[in-house]
């Protein structure tokens, strides 16, 4: 008993994040990617169905990862009337897809524990209006719950709610989401910023070419609450909620205008300039801090910003902190991959599968390594259950890492498919989007 004792109180102090009842946004509660509440397995076989509990085909092409509330799983997608082509893989190729023809965007809810779908709804059938990016999808975001509402946002086909029973409740078409290069505006890539719900209100990022804004709405009834323009060049990342002290603020990515803005108003609180050109991980918030991280372009940092920062908190030193930077390395950060905090520091992982281990309050890393040999692209962003980190590659190779801060590769397992999503975790689950399906991984 003693000996057991001892495990269980090692596992717990591992996280800051212990205990997730749901999965209700993007990468869990603050985007944190952690549900220490149960291990999750560390091998599976999807042919011989070893640890794998149930697979569910899921119809259309989309990247939207899935989400948990009350027993069910819900996923977006949208269906054309053909299969639609996926690109995969590390290239240049900036030239979007063209599709012409009527397309449904549609939200699906599962049974979490059999995998069963419940129902299947319409939210809105048209043609799309924007292109897309070979790798990209027409169907990006990750809806967010708070148990009763279920919000989508379909890029450009507008900001849509459902009841658990699958009841359209409102819509509200917010223009076209015509995100891409800045710098080739003809190269529409899609939209992929996620909405998230907090008391009682639904909060959006919407970077693109011209009138990019962020808001919050009513999820009840989709009143528009307040909306504060900005000026950024199109960004993929999902706004965060943190609380810090008397400070309510959502904080957002971005390269001309990473920044926080009071909750209740849309009041900017702070702003800082700089960094990769293409900004799409999402801010997650630990130990006291907000970690930002960006890249392409001259510089790709990582950043820790302290939440009661206020004003411009730029430096002329890209390696510069200051009273709102608490440290910053600038060419250490990442392009696709949201970062993860466990325990007492913070991953970051680059899209060509180099993990860099800082530590969380200082900055310090502690080791910067290529996760495996294996040839193929990371785009979807880790999770933890608190003792290993998941990175789930593009070919469908996922590695296991333990959460250390000496690298090793504890068991690297295949999914079948190629794997744009990033997955979610639920009792014990490990939830993953692959090209066709939806799998759940478990020990039985």
């Amino acid at each position: 008993m003693p000996n057991q004792l001892l495990i269980v109180v090692a596992v717990s102090a591992l996280v800051e994040f212990s205990s997730v009842a749901d999965w209700p946004q993007f990468r869990g509660p603050q985007a944190s990617g952690v549900d220490a509440s149960q291990l999750l397995p560390t091998e599976w076989d999807v042919e011989s169905g070893k640890n794998v509990r149930w697979q569910t085909p899921l119809p259309g092409l989309a990247h939207a990862s899935p989400i948990v509330s009350g027993g069910r799983i819900y996923v977006a997608t949208v269906v054309g009337p053909a299969d639609a082509e996926l690109k995969v893989g590390l290239y240049g190729d900036i030239q979007p897809v063209t599709e012409d023809s009527v397309h449904q965007w549609r939200l699906l809810a599962l049974d979490r524990s059999s995998g069963k779908v419940l129902w299947n709804v319409v939210g809105h059938e048209a043609v799309p209006r924007v292109k897309r990016h070979p790798k990209s999808t027409h169907c990006n975001s990750t809806p967010a719950t708070d148990g009763r509402h279920i919000v989508t946002l379909f890029g450009s086909e507008g900001l849509f709610c459902f009841n658990a029973d699958g009841k359209l409740l409102w819509k509200k078409d917010l223009g076209p989401m015509d995100s891409g290069f800045f710098s080739v505006p003809s190269a529409q890539w899609g939209f992929a910023s996620s909405p998230v719900i907090h008391d009682g209100k639904v909060i959006v990022l919407c970077d693109v070419q011209t009138n990019s804004f962020v808001a919050a709405f009513e999820v009840a009834t989709g009143k528009e609450l307040w909306r504060t323009p900005r000026k950024d060049v199109p960004t993929w990342g999902c706004p965060t909620v943190i609380e810090s002290g008397n400070r309510l603020q959502i904080v957002v990515n971005g390269w001309h205008h990473s920044g926080g803005y009071d909750f209740a108003t849309g009041r900017e609180l702070w702003h800082l300039k700089g960094g990769g050109d293409i900004p799409v991980p999402t801010p997650i918030f630990a130990h006291g801090l907000i970690y930002l991280t960006s890249a392409h372009g001259r510089l790709r940092p990582m950043r820790a910003i302290r939440p009661e920062a206020t004003g411009d908190i730029t430096h002329s030193d890209p390696a510069g902190t200051n009273a709102g930077i608490a440290w910053v390395h600038p060419r250490q950060g990442n392009y696709m991959q949201t970062p993860i905090a466990v325990n007492a520091w913070v991953f970051g992982c680059t899209d060509n599968g180099v993990l860099t281990c800082f530590e969380a309050k200082t900055g310090e890393i502690r080791f910067s390594e290529r996760l495996s040999t294996i040839a193929q692209g990371y785009t979807a962003s880790p999770v933890s259950d608190g003792r290993h980190l998941y990175f789930s590659g593009e070919t469908g190779k996922v590695i296991v890492v333990p959460v250390s801060d000496q690298f090793s590769a504890a068991a690297i397992n295949d999914l079948g498919e190629t794997c744009m999503a990033t997955p979610a975790i639920s009792e014990g689950m490990l939830l993953f989007r692959t090209r066709t399906k939806l799998l759940a991984m478990g020990g039985r």
